[in-house]
C-alpha cells in the first residue's frame, strides 16, 4: 500500500475514529481529545489535530482551559505531518514539556518476518487477572524508574470490563517475571498496537523481546487484523525494523501539566 494512503487510513482509524473504553472524546474545532477520570491522571490527551496558522494558538489555548478547569495534565501528540509545520513549537511556547520522539512504525501482516511466525518456545504467559497487573507494573517501573500508576488501574479495568480489549503478555525466566508487553484490538479498525515492550537489563539478549512480539503478533493475525503498529523508541525501532515493520512518520508527545502557566 503506498505509504500516503496508509498514513490517511491511520489517522482516520488510529487517530480520529478511535474509540477508548471509559475515555470521555469530544472532537472540535479541528482537534479530538479524550479526557480520564482524575485517578487516571496519565489517560488525558489529544490524539489528533489539524490547525491553521491562524486559529492554532486560539484552539491550544482553549485545550489548555479545558484541562485545567478539572485540574488535569495532559499530553497532545503532534505528528511530522499535522499543521501547522511548527505545531510542535507553539506548543513549547506555551508551556508544554517535551518528551522523546517517536518512530511510528507499521507491520503488514502480510509482510511479516517468518521469525515472528514461528511457534513461541519461551515461557510467555498472558495475563488473565486484574490482580497479576501487579507483576507488568513492578518490572515496568524497574526498568524505567517512573511511576506507572495511572497505567496500573487503566490495565486492571481492562482485564475486569473488556478482556478482548487488550492481552498482556510476561516472559518469565526461571519463573521470575523478566520482560512485559500488551497488545490493544480496537473496534472496527484494521490495526492493533503494541505498547509496553521492556525487558531487565538482566535479562536482554535472551530473545524475551522477540518472543513477547511473537506472542502478539501471532494474536493479532488470529484475530484478522490487517496492520500492526507500535510508536518504537531509539532501542526498539531496529528489533522492530528486523521484524518487518516499516517507518510511518514521527510522533512527539508534548505534555502539560495545571501547575504550569499558558503563554
Amino acid at each position: 500500500m503506498d505509504r500516503k494512503v496508509l498514513l490517511a487510513l491511520y489517522d482516520k482509524e488510529q487517530r480520529i475514529d478511535i474509540e477508548y473504553p471509559d475515555l470521555f472524546k469530544e472532537v472540535n474545532r479541528g482537534v479530538v481529545r479524550f479526557t480520564g477520570p482524575v485517578e487516571r491522571h496519565s489517560s488525558s490527551f489529544v490524539l489528533y489535530s489539524r490547525l491553521t496558522d491562524e486559529n492554532a494558538d486560539d484552539v491550544i489555548r482553549a485545550q489548555i482551559a479545558y484541562y485545567r478547569r478539572y485540574g488535569l495534565p495532559f499530553e497532545w501528540k503532534v505528528y511530522d505531518h499535522d499543521t501547522p509545520p511548527d505545531l510542535r513549537e507553539r506548543l513549547l511556547v506555551h508551556g508544554f514539556k517535551p518528551r522523546e520522539r517517536d518512530a511510528i512504525m507499521v507491520l503488514n501482516m502480510r509482510e511479516a518476518s517468518m521469525a515472528i511466525l514461528q511457534p513461541v518456545e519461551e515461557d510467555v504467559r498472558r495475563l488473565t487477572e486484574p490482580g497479576q497487573v501487579k507483576i507488568l507494573i513492578a518490572l515496568l517501573e524497574d526498568v524505567w524508574q517512573t511511576d506507572f500508576s495511572g497505567l496500573r488501574t487503566l490495565l486492571e479495568e481492562d482485564l475486569w470490563k473488556r478482556p478482548s480489549f487488550s492481552s498482556i503478555y510476561t516472559a518469565y525466566v526461571d519463573n521470575v517475571p523478566a520482560c512485559v508487553g500488551w497488545i490493544q484490538f480496537p473496534e472496527n479498525s484494521q490495526f492493533a498496537s503494541l505498547w509496553g515492550g521492556s525487558t531487565l537489563p538482566q535479562y536482554r539478549d535472551r530473545g524475551l523481546y522477540k518472543a513477547v512480539m511473537a506472542t502478539r503478533v501471532q494474536e493479532a493475525i488470529r484475530k484478522g487484523y490487517s496492520f500492526l503498529t507500535i510508536d518504537a523508541s531509539r532501542m526498539s525501532r531496529p528489533i522492530a525494523e528486523k521484524y518487518g515493520f516499516h517507518l510511518l512518520t514521527y510522533a512527539h508527545a508534548c505534555m502539560w501539566h495545571p501547575k504550569q502557566r499558558d503563554s
